[in-house]
């Protein structure tokens, strides 16, 4: 059960504050109760036997009760606030924490849109589902049991009376809390798709503009958002419905007791002081009643909130270390690919036996038509994804036996999209390094023919970037995350088709600058320019999926018959180099990289 899971997971955490929390709630409770039983002595003693000595008691006794209630109010309501937000707090960092762990196969599957939108819509349920059960035991329970002891007290024939409404009110709030519970799934469901359709149309607003999407973007969010107003609609619907079911039976009850105290104080000159007491409690006790009423209705919304939450928390990283995994010892960064297989999910084969060195401190390019495989042969390195079968070695150990950790500091990796996080530049270089000096930033920066745009933005290196750095060119922001994969510093760097978001010109400074930092390191590089390519010690061409030339340049070219030297012609032509191909390349890739 999801309220137990979350009690035995925070309970023992807070006990102290929330022992603090429940005694300054029983401290509202007895003087709630206190001001009930109190107007018995008010009524006879003041009004009716006119006894002055007693007034100045009672006064000061109200005086005291409402101050007790004061401070036992504030203090329960900012300790519960403190450990509701350390309980958001709390949960949020797990989230994040654990979604780190999770592998590249559930990102591939859900959109990052709807697990942001997902988080935002239910950590707090957590947090309410805590605070509801401590204020409703522990204030409400306890004021309305003190009530009630006070209403049985002064009179229990009326008691009777009032206690009778209450099976109603409890059969039909079963009924309701039943129903509200897919509904406020199918509500969370919706808002957080809205969110998402909003989220991913700021992100793609160029793509928006460029094609005139707006009139079918609105269109499409519309329905959701009309849809999330429906069901929004209908769980405030179901919700209210308590309020008529309860407010109905409390005014059957408390109209039976007057009348009833009424006609025993006309025709059988009873004091009305015991009544006004029962009365007061019977109308403070109205309130609790009420919110224990409609506690199995907020706390079923309450419960699907972290439901959701648990639901992310629950998966399982496909992609863990093996207990016995070790430290990956890199002495010259050779990679091996021996007979490796792979395929997205239960989709096409990508890769099928694939086998081939690169040498170590040597470049090694891959190249060939769009779907052949080539990213997602590189993304094998760094373990973002398993294969299938066969096995990827690093100076002969497998990668599989040796943690991810280990693996992916020997690792610099810069992709087909390069990706700025929140930050100054200065922030995003040090992410690749922590401990990396400002003199080896700017060091790579030169490298990666970054430095002097750099120096020109408002504040240099400590100039705060856009979202995915909006306010650099797409040149701009590629030679920063390849400035970020030379501050690491790492034996191998990966090259996922580095260059292909700059100019001739750019990439050409680039290039040349890399071939610095490619010496003495195991590089391999999927490029889709032939000055790129023809730089390489070694070029493995592949087509669909697999490896069907191996050679240098010069040797491939030679051969007229193979793919390379077909690829080659076309982009003389004005084609592109791997992208494009002759008929008989088809794309396998399923529109996976």
């Amino acid at each position: 059960m999801v309220i137990r899971r979350i009690i035995r997971e925070n309970g023992r955490d807070y006990i102290k504050t929330y022992i603090f929390a429940a005694f300054c709630l029983a401290l509202v409770a007895a003087s709630t109760a206190f001001m009930a039983w109190i107007m018995e002595a008010v009524i006879d003693e003041a009004f009716a036997k006119r006894n002055t000595d007693m007034i100045w008691m009672i006064s000061g006794s109200v005086l005291g009760a409402f101050v007790i209630r004061g401070a036992a109010s504030y203090g329960q309501a900012v300790a519960l606030a403190q450990v509701g937000n350390n309980l958001v707090a709390r949960y949020q960092q797990r989230l994040i924490d654990h979604l780190m762990s999770l592998g590249m196969s559930f990102f591939g599957d859900t959109r990052s849109a709807q697990i942001a939108a997902q988080i935002s819509q239910n950590v707090a349920g957590i947090r309410d589902v805590m605070n509801l059960t401590i204020t409703s035991f522990a204030r409400d329970l306890l004021t309305l049991v003190a009530l009630v002891v006070v209403m049985v007290t002064k009179d229990p024939i009326l008691s009777a009376i009032v206690f009778i409404g209450a099976p109603p009110v409890l059969i039909g709030l079963r009924y309701i809390s039943k129903r509200l519970r897919s509904a406020t799934r199918d509500s969370i469901d919706l808002n957080s798709r809205v969110l998402s359709a909003m989220q991913e149309t700021v992100q793609g607003i160029s793509i928006v503009k460029a094609f005139t999407m707006e009139e079918q973007i609105s269109a499409r969010t519309a329905e959701l958002i009309k849809s999330a107003e429906e069901r929004s609609n209908r769980i405030a619907r179901l919700t209210e419905r308590t309020s008529p079911l309860v407010e109905t039976i409390a005014g059957l009850a408390i109209s039976g007791v007057i009348a009833y105290a009424a006609f025993r104080s006309i025709y059988g000159n009873v004091l009305p002081g015991a009544f006004f007491s029962f009365i007061t409690a019977l109308l403070l006790a109205y309130d609790p009643a009420r919110r224990l009423a409609r506690l199995q209705v907020n706390l079923e919304r309450a419960v699907v909130n972290a439901r959701m939450i648990y639901e992310i928390l629950d998966q399982q990283p496909t992609q863990g270390d093996r207990p016995d995994a070790g430290t990956l010892p890199v002495k010259g960064g050779e990679i091996e690919f021996r007979g490796v297989g792979f395929g997205y999910g239960s989709g096409d084969v990508v890769l099928d036996n694939v086998s081939f060195i690169a040498e170590a401190g040597k470049t090694t390019a891959i190249v060939g038509p769009s779907g052949a495989g080539k990213s997602t042969l590189i993304s094998l390195v760094p373990r973002f994804y398993d294969p299938a079968s066969g096995q990827v070695l690093i100076d002969g150990t497998d990668i599989a036996t040796v943690t991810k950790k280990s693996l992916r500091h020997q690792i610099a990796y810069v992709s087909q999209q390069p990706w700025l996080f929140e930050g100054s530049i200065r922030d995003n270089l040090r992410y690749a390094r922590p401990d990396a000096t400002d003199a080896e930033i700017e060091d790579a920066a030169r490298l990666a023919n970054a430095h002097e745009f750099i120096l020109a933005q408002p504040q240099g290196y400590d100039t705060m970037l856009g979202e995915n750095g909006v306010n650099l060119s797409g040149g701009q922001r590629q030679r920063i995350s390849i400035a970020r994969a030379l501050v690491r510093n790492a034996p191998i760097l990966l090259l996922d088709e580095a260059t292909s978001a700059l100019d001739n010109e750019s990439e050409a400074a680039v290039q040349k600058a890399l071939e610095g930092a490619m010496r003495h390191r195991t590089v391999l590089v999927i490029a889709h320019r032939l000055s790129t390519i023809a730089r390489a010690d070694r070029i493995v061409v592949m087509q669909a999926g697999r490896v069907v030339e191996i050679g240098t340049h010069a040797d491939l070219i030679a051969n007229r018959d193979g793919l390379y030297a077909r690829l080659q012609a076309y982009s003389e032509t004005g084609g592109d180099m791997v992208h494009k191909t002759t008929s008989a390349a088809t794309d396998t890739n399923g529109g996976k990289p």
